[in-house]
């Protein structure tokens, strides 16, 4: 892949995702780091839809600890089953938050965040570390962005 990420002017994430997640496979495929590929996919996602904040907070024992992202500073430690990040690790699934304020217990990092989709990362059968992506706006995530970004996910779990 090239220094640089082609994404089509459409509004339609669809269209964008399917444009972008193959240009992001052949990048993450021949890196074998994996502090780059996470520093990759976060910009790419950040660049291709204009998101809040992108980024991975990883497991290290009982918390999420954060990792590369694109986006204003965030919170460093999350625990287990605490605000949406530990939740999705706790239940191993991807959490759609429409309004964060809506959230029982959301850690709130930053208050410019509105919503909010985490999808957790599997090593196997365990989760690695949760994909987080934050937008200003409320409801701003669906069953398409779910779709794709555990797509992509499960492409990243094959490169751990």
């Amino acid at each position: 892949m090239s220094d640089s990420l082609y994404v089509p002017q459409t509004t339609s994430r669809t269209e964008i995702y399917e444009v972008i997640l193959p240009q992001i496979e052949a990048l993450i495929s021949s890196e074998p780091d994996l502090y780059a590929n996470l520093a990759n996919i976060s910009a790419a996602l950040k660049e291709a839809f204009g998101f809040f904040w992108v980024g991975f907070y990883l497991v290290k024992g009982e918390q999420l600890v954060l990792g590369p992202f694109q986006g204003p500073i965030a919170c460093t430690r999350i625990n287990k089953g605490k605000g949406v990040c530990g939740t999705s690790w706790e239940k191993s699934q991807t959490l759609i938050v429409p309004d964060v304020d809506a959230f029982p217990g959301h850690i709130a990092c930053s208050s410019a965040s509105r919503s909010e989709i985490v999808v957790p990362v599997f090593k196997g059968k365990e989760v690695f570390g949760v994909l987080d992506i934050d937008s200003e706006s409320l409801s701003d995530f669906d069953e398409v962005d779910q779709k794709y970004l555990e797509k992509l996910v499960s492409l990243l779990g094959k490169t751990l």
